[in-house]
């Protein structure tokens, strides 16, 4: 509910940046769509990409322009590759790994030579800090 509230909040500076087709979608449905994941509803998705997504996430550019690049995200885009398993483990989602369904170049291995742990740092930091706090 928090995030939802923080995007609503400051959503006059992300309406300049969304595609024509996104900010139609916004207007005439609102920024949340059908699906959820744990119990909370997602972003809406508009061709295929998250209605804040055009030449990259419109939060991480406008958080990054202000100084954190992480303020506007939502916590499961901010914490993106990671997620957590069954077990409540977190992991890297990869491209053909334990029934991944995105095929995305950022989820496929083979396109860095930069290990996980060091192109994730503060992903990994962030998931970190989420865990601390439950505990």
């Amino acid at each position: 509910m928090e995030e939802i509230v923080r995007t609503d909040a400051h959503l006059e500076k992300f309406l300049p940046d969304l595609r024509p087709e996104a900010r139609a979608a916004l207007e005439e449905g609102g920024d949340l769509g059908a699906e959820s994941k744990a119990g909370q509803r997602t972003l809406r998705v508009v061709d295929g990409w998250c209605i804040f997504f055009h030449h990259g996430c419109i939060f991480h550019r406008v958080g990054a322009a202000e100084g954190d690049r992480f303020r506007y995200k939502p916590a499961a885009c901010a914490l993106f590759p990671l997620d957590r398993d069954e077990q409540n483990r977190w992991h890297v989602r990869q491209k053909d790994f334990d029934g991944e369904i995105w095929d995305l170049f950022c989820l496929d291995p083979t396109q860095t030579n930069v290990p996980a742990a060091e192109s994730l740092r503060e992903e990994i930091a962030l998931a970190e800090k989420f865990t601390a706090e439950e505990t």
